[in-house]
């Protein structure tokens, strides 16, 4: 039990952290760049984009944590975890490709493959253990609304 919670603290810690360094790049142009940009009437307020994204970051976490805890050494497990790592990698992408480079267009094709690879995930989770799958429906959908709001800003502007 000890060596399961271990794991799912792992990568908990590791989704807040990649979540932390995308905050980073977020932060350079939150108050400049984007208060300045037109942005579709579906826009949320600023505040609620931190609160989400720690919900999201943590049960992301937790359904990785229960992949692992099924034995890195099954040929699923692996696949599973390897489409998570990626998709958390282009998850992490965005904010730099957004925020950091200020291109809604190049942040928009990295969410799209996002999402498609997401759906990979989640299809490979299901594989390992159901309940894994369905805690990254939240995040689908997060990143579903998310992509619909870059076109709409890279549209706009």
């Amino acid at each position: 039990m000890k060596k399961k919670l271990f794991r799912i603290g792992i990568t908990v810690s590791t989704c807040l952290l990649i979540g932390f360094m995308s905050s980073i790049a977020t932060q350079s142009s939150i108050s400049s760049w984007y208060t300045i940009l037109k942005k579709p009437t579906f826009t949320p307020p600023n505040w609620l984009f931190a609160p989400v994204w720690t919900v999201l970051y943590i049960m992301m976490g937790v359904a990785a944590g229960i992949i692992w805890n099924k034995g890195f050494y099954h040929k699923w497990v692996k696949i599973a975890l390897y489409h998570f790592g990626f998709q958390l990698l282009l998850n992490a992408a965005w904010s730099i490709f957004f925020f950091g480079m200020r291109n809604p267009l190049i942040a928009l094709l990295d969410i799209i493959a996002l999402f498609i690879l997401l759906l990979f995930t989640i299809k490979w989770f299901k594989v390992v253990n159901s309940t894994a799958a369905y805690l990254l429906i939240p995040y689908l959908i997060w990143v579903a609304y998310a992509t619909a709001l870059n076109f709409s800003i890279w549209q706009l502007n």
